[in-house]
């Protein structure tokens, strides 16, 4: 169905650039993820459908992999205009907008269904509508999904087990005092530098959506699997505002709708990945620790001062409004 529909897309868009202001331009996008999992879905049917709106005029250029650099450094490179796009979990925002930790906060979220809800409604807006004061023009919400843990040394079936591992995080404050208060080791390091910090034994694990795992061959080097689904991250997919203000408003448009046209789609391959993904993780030789919705209770009681503290940073006028509208959904189901 969704294949049907962007095909729609491209039937009808065909022809209509020729008759727009738009120009021949080259879009470097960039993003630390690889292209074979769901960011780099997305990154690709995106450059599709631009190029068909376009009539060939923009070319999208992917650089996976945390090629052009991990997330704060391709950020700072949005903002000085160097690098037109980038995508990456909001997470690492918080840095430049303080509210956007507000979808950081632990075993917030149930279902993805919650995260559409949020996302694609005022509050989701409300603080795309902060990034162009970063210099950061917001194009969409797609997913990069619900974290996980692995590690090298043992189980992990509880908070208490925790204790005492070595366990790189994103490069985001919450992360930090999250482990910290599990009792782990946390270590901050981009995503490209992760791999062989795993390889060498200087982290002894690390958190990330479980198709993540799996595409950046985490398992090679990890044994021991936990699905803690402790955060969900949001995918961000950003453009440079120094480059967007040049851009004529066809070209605005195009960019903004093709980014949009994207999201029910990547969002789609994600969920079917995530779905997939945790029987082949075992198929690599992990051991994979189902973790109930008790201990995930235990280790949100446990995080209660980390949730406190940066609902403090987020505001709780917007943590309460994502609470009541959570409950209203959980209320209808």
């Amino acid at each position: 169905m969704l294949a049907g529909m962007l095909l729609t897309g491209f039937t009808m868009s065909a022809g209509t650039a020729q008759a727009a202001d738009i120009k021949e331009r080259t879009i470097k996008f960039a993003f630390v993820q690889n292209m074979d999992n769901h960011w780099g879905a997305g990154a690709q049917k995106f450059a599709e459908i631009v190029n068909q709106k376009s009539d060939g005029k923009i070319k999208v250029k992917l650089f996976a992999g945390g090629t052009l650099g991990g997330d704060i450094q391709t950020v700072s490179s949005l903002q000085g205009g160097t690098i037109e796009m980038v995508m990456m979990g909001s997470g690492v925002l918080v840095g430049q907008i303080k509210e956007y930790v507000l979808f950081d906060l632990p075993f917030l979220f149930k279902t993805p269904q919650e995260v559409d809800a949020a996302l694609d409604g005022p509050l989701g807006q409300k603080l795309m509508d902060r990034l162009p004061e970063k210099g950061l023009i917001g194009l969409s919400y797609w997913e990069h999904g619900f974290r996980s843990l692995t590690n090298s040394r043992r189980p992990v079936e509880k908070w208490e087990d925790i204790q005492g591992l070595k366990i790189r995080v994103i490069q985001a404050p919450l992360y930090l005092d999250a482990f910290n208060a599990l009792g782990a080791n946390a270590v901050p390091l981009p995503l490209p530098e992760l791999y062989t910090a795993l390889e060498t034994k200087t982290v002894d694990g690390q958190e990330n959506p479980l198709v993540s795992i799996e595409s950046s061959k985490f398992y090679e080097e990890q044994k021991y699997l936990s699905t803690t689904r402790h955060v969900y991250n949001p995918l961000l997919v950003m453009f440079s505002k120094k480059i967007w203000d040049k851009l004529t408003p066809d070209e605005q448009k195009l960019l903004k709708d093709a980014a949009e046209e994207v999201k029910p789609y990547q969002r789609q391959v994600s969920r079917e990945m995530d779905a997939k993904v945790l029987e082949q993780l075992k198929g690599h030789g992990m051991t994979v620790t189902e973790v109930s919705e008790e201990e995930r209770a235990r280790m949100a009681e446990k995080l209660k001062p980390v949730t406190q503290k940066y609902t403090d940073v987020a505001g709780p006028e917007l943590v309460g409004e994502l609470n009541a509208q959570l409950a209203k959904l959980r209320g209808s189901n």
